[in-house]
């Protein structure tokens, strides 16, 4: 036998231990195959230099759920892992630490010296995420780690890049786009945030060329009409249609300004004339385009009026809103203002408000790209769980926008495009390009922008997979099969991965896309900084171990939903694990079998507890596989907790303990041990250190649970009848339990029991399963019989189904104490009601006190008055 388990689990003491174990031992290892199915899951790869929180926790717990199960199935189950270089957050993070240790900027340092200090940062932090994934005891093949600055991601990306030019899908171009002015960079679409904030609508007068006639300009934006190149109206409405084609004047300004017909225009909108500003709004950018007006830039990158804003210039965006407003009024030209609530697009890193304007950035031509991947979805070849997720995708990828792919950062991929300063040849290329193809000069420059991040992520189903090379881990592991991943992410990067496997691989990047929600507090909220809320689930495993945060994120998830954390339920989880351990503990005390083995011989309560945990293996399986993963984890706390714990091991305590009896003893071994084994393999997904620590202390076969074998369901352990036996037995012994705990009787006070009931087949579960039933209803004898006992008015009575039983209550207690124990109880309630029903007979109190607290002493009042009344039931029992 092993050595006996410690009195107390101790997860500090077992989890680094374990860990380091099972690395050295490569069980996370997955290997190609052939006499195997494979089955993969790339990690969402985190950022380098990010710390672990709640939301990781969330995220991989899940997954490795999912790979410790397919593992334990017999498939070669791969879980990628790896880290992203994140752009824009590791540029901020090491600008700020420059400037906060040294006082320097990156433009101090020049490109190239910045860069190192990055890669230098990315070298000192970048492995803490990963050390704090193992910390939770993710069981991914670290030996397949990598990084979406990597070499061989590098070339991945390089090669997509370059693909996707010659084909005509990136193109650099001057359009509109998404401008963080305290990121200095464009953003995509995807990571604007839009949120609902309070306005003012400003109506101007525009003078007409020519004319007595003015028209009233309304806009949430006044800042910005130094940039007015056009007013707007639908062609439809009648009143502006002898305007449509005519000149206004442009207050303070000056300038003469086309009115033109556009059917974007809302007629109820304002009054239904607006100002028109192709570079600093992406609805006037279209229609500018559609009626060839001029564009004129008024912003500078950190959004400042640039030299095109006249007088404003220099002026930051709000100030120059203030000034602009000022002289309208000064001339009479600002007819009134209105309270306006309207959607404005924040960047998603920094939460600063989005400054559209036009800028030359570079593209992926979406709308060839969309095809195949909105195909892939509706047809289910890729499907969403939950499924109203693949509604959500498809609608966004029908109505999606190019992809503006640059980032004005240093941190990144450095898009391969190269400039002749001679002869102005731009040439996009695979490997660095040091001569112009057009003119032999060696005046090259590369383009200084680097790519979205999203563009390396989406490859990574791939790339990691040794793409562009065809090596035998992308034959054998793509595509993979399950991508878990939060419903925040959609568009950012699984819609993006979709359209570039179906691009790049021809093939789906994964089957399933298993979607959660978010980690929020108890009351419901986000976790975030500003309110305070995070919770560090490192400090959490310090206090309380992995598998108890493991098991609480698993048992609060539902797909697509999302949770709430709380320490009450942390904490149950950890007395789930002390409860397996106490249970565990038990039972390996009492072993002297070395191997375990149904017996042939197997009793009533044996085939019951066999039967619920043989129903336990097919629902557990089942709901894993229908990815309900808090469904199982629940099922795995009621089966183990109650049925196994507080049932089964308090019954076979009796036939343990009969040492005398060998064979009896050895049954019951082999049943228990059978039972908490199997329930081990099943646990270990979601608890894989508490597990590990019991199944090995148990008699097995093999080096680790996480290899073992998955239990399957067998026909030959369902066992109806005994079920249904045992849940008669088990409702009787419920109701004694109960009845004794209403009458203040201690467990040690032992009572014969009457059973009563015709039912011949009840009759035979009480007498097969007495000294069960002795043992758990309290019984110091039990007498069955069809016919009620000849005093049974002098005794206690419980009634359940067919079956009534009967207590002699002078076996139950002793009438004298107890007499006097509610005489007493009853003084102290009658003492109390007369003091409330004085308070509430004086009219002073009703007059001054509260509506609440007199009703409150109301509510105290009709509660004693009920006490009484049932202590006077009791003490009228006992006559």
């Amino acid at each position: 036998m092993t050595n006996e388990l410690p009195k107390t689990y101790d997860p500090s003491a077992t989890e680094d231990k374990l860990y380091k174990t099972w690395e050295e031992k490569g069980y996370f290892n997955a290997e190609v195959d052939e006499t195997k199915k494979p089955f993969t899951i790339v990690i969402p790869p985190p950022n380098v230099t990010g710390q672990l929180h709640m939301g990781h926790a969330f995220d991989e717990t899940l997954q490795d759920i999912l790979i410790r199960t397919k593992r334990m199935q017999g498939y070669s189950a791969l879980w990628m892992p790896g880290t992203d270089h994140a752009g824009i957050a590791t540029q901020i993070k090491v600008e700020e630490n420059l400037r906060n240790e040294e006082g320097l900027t990156r433009y101090d340092l020049g490109r190239e010296k910045f860069l190192e200090r990055v890669w230098d940062w990315k070298n000192q932090y970048g492995n803490r995420i990963i050390q704090q994934l193992k910390k939770l005891g993710s069981s991914c093949d670290w030996r397949r780690e990598r990084f979406t600055m990597d070499e061989g991601c590098s070339k991945a990306v390089k090669e997509v890049f370059v693909n996707l030019y010659d084909k005509g899908l990136i193109y650099k171009g001057s359009r509109i786009i998404n401008w963080c002015p305290h990121c200095a960079t464009a953003l995509s679409d995807a990571e604007v945030e839009y949120e609902t904030q309070p306005g003012k609508l400003w109506y101007i007068k525009y003078d007409i060329k020519d004319s007595e006639e003015s028209i009233i300009v309304a806009t949430t934006r006044p800042e910005t009409f130094m940039g007015d190149t056009g007013v707007a109206v639908n062609p439809d409405d009648e009143r502006y249609q002898h305007l449509i084609g005519k000149k206004a004047i442009l207050p303070i300004i000056g300038r003469e300004i086309p009115i033109f017909a556009d059917d974007y225009v809302d007629k109820e909108f304002g009054t239904g004339c607006v100002k028109t500003t192709p570079c600093h709004d992406p609805n006037d950018f279209e229609m500018g385009q559609r009626h060839n007006l001029e564009q004129i830039l008024v912003f500078n990158e950190d959004a400042t009026v640039n030299e095109n804003g006249g007088k404003y210039q220099g002026m930051d965006r709000y100030e120059c809103r203030k000034a602009v407003l000022a002289d309208l009024e000064a001339e009479g030209r600002l007819v009134k203002i209105e309270d306006h609530t309207h959607n404005v697009g924040t960047c998603y890193r920094c939460g600063t408000t989005v400054e559209p304007m036009t800028s030359a950035q570079w593209f992926v031509k979406m709308a060839p790209l969309a095809k195949e991947a909105i195909r892939v979805v509706e047809d289910g070849e890729i499907k969403f769980v939950p499924e109203r997720f693949s509604k959500t995708y498809i609608r966004w990828m029908e109505n999606v926008h190019d992809w503006c792919i640059s980032r004005q950062l240093w941190w990144g991929h450095r898009i391969p495009a190269y400039y002749c300063e001679d002869c102005g040849e731009m040439v996009v290329a695979k490997e660095d390009v040091t001569v112009c193809p057009k003119c032999g000069s060696t005046h090259i420059r590369q383009e200084e922008d680097v790519l979205d991040t999203w563009f390396s992520s989406a490859l990574w189903p791939f790339s990691t997979l040794g793409w562009p090379e065809k090596t035998k881990e992308l034959e054998y592991f793509y595509p993979t099969d399950t991508l878990v991943t939060g419903y925040d992410i959609i568009f950012f990067w699984v819609a993006r991965m979709i359209f570039s496997g179906m691009e790049h691989m021809k093939q789906v990047p994964f089957k399933t896309v298993y979607i959660h929600g978010l980690v929020r507090d108890e009351q419901g909220r986000k976790m975030s900084k500003s309110l305070g809320n995070g919770i560090d689930p490192l400090k959490v495993i310090d206090q309380y171990g992995a598998d108890a945060l493991r098991f609480t994120l698993a048992t609060g998830n539902s797909p697509g939903n999302d949770m709430r954390y709380s320490k009450d339920r942390v904490e149950a989880s950890r007395n789930f694990c002390n409860k397996i351990w106490n249970a565990s503990r038990f039972i390996q005390m009492n072993l002297t079998i070395d191997k375990v083995a149904l017996p042939k011989t197997l009793t009533m309560e044996d085939k019951w507890i066999l039967s619920k945990y043989n129903t336990l293996v097919q629902d557990v399986t089942t709901n894993i596989d229908k990815y309900e993963l808090g469904i199982a984890a629940q099922k795995l706390n009621d089966f183990i907790w109650d049925v196994f714990c507080d049932w089964y091991i308090e019954i076979a305590k009796t036939r343990l303990q009969n040492k005398e009896d060998k064979e009896t003893c050895e049954n019951v071994q082999n049943v228990l041990c059978y039972v908490l084994s199997g329930s081990m393999q099943l646990l270990h997904p979601f608890m894989p250190f508490i597990t590990e620590t019991i199944w090995l202390a148990l008699p097995h076969e093999g080096e680790t649970v996480m290899l073992s074998k998955w239990p399957t369901y067998s026909e030959e352990l369902h066992f109806e009848a005994e079920e249904a036996q045992m849940e008669i037995l088990m409702e009787s012994i419920r109701a004694i339990r109960n009845r004794r705990a209403e009458m203040n009787v201690p467990p040690s006070k032992k009572a014969q029991i009457y059973v009563v009931t015709e039912n011949a087949e009840h009759q035979s579960v009480f007498k097969e399963g007495e000294a069960c039933f002795l043992k758990l209803a309290y019984s110091s004898a039990l007498s069955i019989s069809d016919t009620a006992p000849a005093d049974a008015a002098k005794m206690v009575s419980v009634v359940t189904g067919d079956v009534q039983m009967y207590m002699p209550m002078n076996e139950l207690i002793d009438f004298e104490k107890e007499k006097a124990r509610l005489n007493k109880e009853k003084a102290k309630a009658q003492k109390d009601l007369s003091f409330i029903e004085k308070k509430l007979g004086n009219p002073g109190f009703l007059k001054k006190a509260p509506e609440q607290v007199v009703e409150g002493e109301r509510t105290k009042a009709a509660k004693l008055k009920e006490q009484i009344a049932k202590l006077d039931e009791s003490l009228a029992a006992l006559d």
